[in-house]
């Protein structure tokens, strides 16, 4: 593992350096995917694709490894009127090196509108145009580290997004194209990655890249003072002259540095506990170093530790110093002669022969909601009508939700203000009537209790009952130590009158959520009530119909 302190371009030529030596390695742990040349190289024929009147976009394609041209041949061919499109001009020439390009980019074009992003890179990377041989050859093999990430990005739009090459590059463009590898995964790989990064990783062999880096000499981060009239807020400042650094900035600034530097040792810390066997500490000294690295460096820090006598000498670096040393390896022909065998004895033990038992399914939750088709006495709702409903009901069920929090004299005003933030584009009557609905809810006295400080909304609730998983959410919960109560809010537009007229289905439903509550709150009486929001009307579930209805559970999986 190579660590760095900073993703910079040191990162990037470490990696194009081993993979020059035909070392494997898995990449810096986090890619900006638009930066390399491949990428930009690969995303211009595709633009072209969309828009061949993009005279830069052209130009640069016409320059890349994909067609080759050369800057003179762009220079001699692409040179026109003010007012002339680079492709126009391009199609009116009648040289015979335009005619062969003509018949490149034609062959593009014909086929952009008759596949999918993923399609048209491969076609361009391993079809006619063999685009990853030629970027390879120009770029070097580090090359194919992005393409196959690019690659990997037209995937994922095309599992999210209906595929357009259009839509693709507007996806690309508007994403902020870092990509985040799972180094933990580069099994056999070199990994090159920032300290903080390689939190929770470790490697037989640690590479420290640049050690010799001074903290004094990074640049100040932003200067931001907490506002006077609110604690909880900050004011960012712009950068300050030296003279401007005065008071409370400058005591701000001392705090900030103290913090970084604090930071600086712990990431050392960091970067040295990643080695399983060898950690190998090293950097370039810059012309402010002076042949000397900083003081604060950590390579001044861990070269303290060292002998102090001189430095042996190293084949490739010139010299070196040592502190501890590895234990001694074992040849591997030795490892597989000490392999150790299990003695059996005869006849063999019958288990060997026998297949392991299957492993034991887990019972598929069952939603109380979901049991059974509602059998409500309403008329079908039209298409438009239905999802109004649907909204309708959500709303009513956050005022619910919401309100109780809310003192009592204040809800006549909180109600219909939440509501003009939420569902702006209703009616103001139709908010008004909702608000109004959901407030003689909670004033209604028989069901205070529902809704008094203590009582819970929507809670999720998971039990085993019979074997069989019951989940769901509760609508609101009262929970004391003798009794537990549970209400479930209705937006049938015509509700019910008593308990005779509700449907079977719902009082399949509160018979599920009831016997949950049974194994999860044992030997307290669990009762149910069915809350109508449009009337309002509050519809309790005797307890005979609970016993009911609950050997319907298994009946309906």
């Amino acid at each position: 593992m190579v660590l760095v302190r900073q993703r910079k371009e040191l990162a990037a030529l470490i990696v194009a350096r081993l993979h020059a030596a035909g070392v494997a390695v898995a990449g810096v742990d986090r890619l900006r995917l638009g930066a390399p040349l491949a990428v930009k190289d690969l995303v211009a024929a595709l633009r072209f694709a969309v828009q061949p009147l993009d005279d830069l976009n052209l130009a640069s394609l016409l320059v890349s490894p994909l067609v080759g041209w050369s800057q003179e041949q762009l220079l001699r061919f692409g040179y026109r009127e003010r007012n002339v499109a680079l492709w126009n001009h391009l199609r009116a020439s009648r040289e015979p090196e335009v005619a062969v390009l003509l018949g490149q980019l034609g062959e593009l074009l014909a086929k952009a509108d008759f596949g999918t992003p993923q399609d048209l890179l491969h076609w361009l990377l391993v079809g006619p145009w063999q685009g990853r041989r030629r970027l390879t050859a120009r770029l070097g093999s580090e090359a194919n580290d992005p393409i196959d990430e690019l690659l990997n990005a037209a995937s994922a739009y095309v599992a999210t997004d209906t595929p357009s090459l259009a839509g693709f590059l507007a996806w690309f463009d508007a994403g902020d194209g870092e990509l985040k590898r799972e180094a933990d995964g580069a099994s056999g790989l070199v990994r090159v990655m920032t300290v903080h990064g390689s939190k929770g990783l470790q490697a037989p062999i640690v590479i420290l890249a640049d050690a010799t880096g001074n903290p004094e000499t990074a640049r100040d981060r932003g200067i931001d003072l907490p506002d006077p009239a609110n604690e909880r807020r900050r004011i960012p400042l712009p950068p300050l002259s030296k003279d401007e650094k005065r008071g409370p900035i400058e005591s701000e600034i001392a705090h900030n540095k103290t913090g970084d530097e604090q930071e600086h040792w712990r990431l050392l810390y960091v970067a040295m506990t990643r080695a399983e066997e060898a950690l190998f500490v090293g950097g370039a000294l810059g012309s402010r170093d002076k042949g000397v690295p900083a003081p604060k460096s950590w390579y001044a820090k861990l070269r303290e530790i060292f002998p102090a006598e001189a430095p042996i000498a190293d084949p490739i670096w010139g010299s070196r110093c040592e502190w501890g040393e590895l234990s001694p390896s074992t040849p591997a022909a030795e490892i597989q002669a000490k392999a150790p065998e299990l003695a059996l004895e005869e006849p063999l033990p019958r288990w060997l022969d026998r297949l392991p038992p299957a492993e034991p399914r887990p019972p598929r939750p069952l939603a109380p909601s979901a049991l059974g088709e509602d059998e409500a006495p309403d008329p079908p709702w039209p298409p438009a009508a239905g999802r109004d409903a649907a909204r309708r009901g959500t709303l009513v069920h956050r005022l619910l939700e919401r309100l109780p929090d809310v003192p009592s004299d204040l809800r006549k005003d909180a109600a219909p203000h939440w509501l003009a933030r939420h569902a702006a584009d209703l009616d103001e009557a139709v908010r008004g009537e909702l608000a109004s609905s959901a407030i003689a809810v909670l004033e209604e006295p028989a069901w205070a209790d529902l809704f008094a400080p203590g009582s819970l909304a929507e809670v999720p609730i998971a039990a085993v009952v019979g074997g069989q998983v019951v989940a769901g959410t509760i609508d609101r919960l009262v929970v004391t130590p003798t009794h537990v109560r549970l209400v479930d809010f209705k937006t049938s537009r015509r509700p019910p009158a008593d308990i005779t007229a509700v449907p079977r289905a719902i009082l399949r439903q509160m018979a599920a959520y009831v016997a949950a509550l049974e194994v999860t709150f044992p030997g307290r009486t669990v009762e149910a009530a069915l809350l109508y929001t449009a009337a309002p009307r509050l519809i309790a579930v005797p307890a005979d119909l609970i016993t009911a209805n609950k050997p319907d559970l298994a009946a309906t999986q």
